[in-house]
């Protein structure tokens, strides 16, 4: 391997690796089906509410024609066979973590990628669990379906890069598994369209198409200095990864997400200012519930609102001090909603954004922040206590709303006995 006139020379010459990347299959559809067996073998989707969208297909229903994103309303009148549920993300967080948990019990090297998605560094596994790397990969499958009742697919080889790739076309086989190994790597590279290459997507494939690049063997033919140039050092990091070489290690560090969004369809639409607030405040509730969970506080929030049409506007601001309590947020939310509203105007949906994260573990003590905000001590203790209701009872056992009288607007949290 010839790397030209580069200090990065030493950080391409890593050891060689075996890394899984386990996926699980249609994530959101496979929850339903693991909390409603009935489910099984039937054309599912799930959907982003009743005014959304298409967000996730089982395989049936994906041999009927149902694209990814299509309008709920298109769906139901042009596939009626197919079954429709509302998403439910709590769920299917927890459904993850579960996930996880196994892949953490099998390697001590597991990281989280997405909700439905884990990098797994195996080297070595094979050695202790007297398993060659299929046989691993399969006991990996079983012990997720066994114990979770989640199909995942499995792609191992070299570098995360190829792990992808190897996990795409995995998708596709009996057995849900596909291992690119040393020999096996170059026949992968020549059958992968480039934009089809982790990372490059369909902003990136038309311009090295035109370059002549039209697969991932094509790319790593390109010279060091020529890719370089025109992408970079990550544009020259890939090439080495599709080689086979792990420049990105797995990380089972923890990383704070870089923003929270939570934003849903109104069951009908409207022009009630109320009614928008109080869905605002269900979103901002379930924002801050993520972000507490994440450990941090916040610094900026932007506001979303979009119209029966689909046109979107959105308003941000800074908060006065970084913070994970939902009142503090709707202080600042709640203006920048009635800067972007018109009354005349009919609304389909509105979503809190959050960013500009902090570790709470790193928050600095403010010689004025007790002046600033008195009640600091206390919101975040009604906080930790919200977060315990939920932990014990369920998701939106306490939800918190906006009411609106002749006095000053006020806020209430709202416990549901689950009956």
């Amino acid at each position: 391997m010839v790397i030209s006139d580069y200090r990065e020379k030493k950080s391409f010459m890593a050891e060689q690796k075996y890394i899984a990347l386990i996926d699980c299959d249609s994530f959101f559809v496979s929850c339903e089906r693991k909390l409603n067996r009935e489910l099984e073998g039937k054309a599912v989707c799930v959907t982003s509410g009743r005014r959304g969208c298409v967000i996730a297909r089982s395989r049936e229903a994906k041999q009927m024609g149902i694209a990814m994103g299509l309008p709920l309303f298109m769906a139901e009148k042009d596939f009626p066979g197919c079954l429709y549920i509302d998403a439910n993300h709590a769920n299917y967080g927890e459904i993850s973590g579960e996930v996880m948990s196994v892949l953490r019990e099998i390697s001590p090297n597991v990281e989280v990628y997405s909700i439905d998605e884990a990098f797994v560094d195996l080297t070595g596994l094979s050695k202790l669990y007297k398993m060659n790397y299929y046989d691993l990969a399969k006991y990996i499958r079983e012990q997720i379906w066994e114990r979770v009742h989640i199909p995942v697919s499995i792609g191992v080889s070299r570098s995360k890069a190829l792990a992808k790739l190897a996990s795409d076309k995995a998708k596709n086989t009996d057995d849900h598994i596909c291992i690119a190994g040393k020999c096996g790597i170059t026949k992968l590279l020549k059958h992968t369209e480039i934009d089809e290459v982790w990372g490059i997507g369909r902003r990136l494939g038309p311009k090295l198409k035109g370059h002549g690049i039209r697969t991932a063997y094509d790319y790593i033919q390109k010279n060091d200095v020529w890719l370089k140039s025109r992408f970079g050092k990550l544009g020259l990091e890939l090439k080495y990864e599709l080689m086979g070489n792990l420049i990105n290690k797995v990380s089972n560090e923890y990383k704070p997400p870089k923003s929270i969004m939570d934003s849903r369809a109104f069951e009908n639409f409207t022009s009630d200012l109320n009614y928008i607030k109080n869905e605002l405040m269900v979103h901002i509730h379930a924002v801050c519930r993520k972000l507490r969970k994440a450990g941090c506080k916040c610094g900026m929030i932007s506001v979303m609102l979009r119209t029966k049409d689909f046109r979107e506007f959105y308003n941000k601001a800074d908060l006065p001090l970084p913070t994970n309590f939902e009142f503090e947020i709707s202080d600042v939310a709640f203006p920048l909603l009635e800067e972007i509203f018109d009354p005349k105007t009919v609304y389909r949906s509105v979503g809190i954004n959050l960013e500009n994260f902090n570790p709470v573990t790193n928050e600095q003590l403010q010689l004025f922040a007790q002046e600033e905000n008195p009640r600091k001590e206390k919101n975040e203790k009604l906080a930790e206590s919200l977060d315990k209701l939920e932990a014990k009872f369920g998701h939106n056992i306490v939800r918190t709303g906006f009411t609106n009288k002749e006095v000053p607007a006020k806020q209430e949290f709202i416990t549901h006995s689950g009956k």
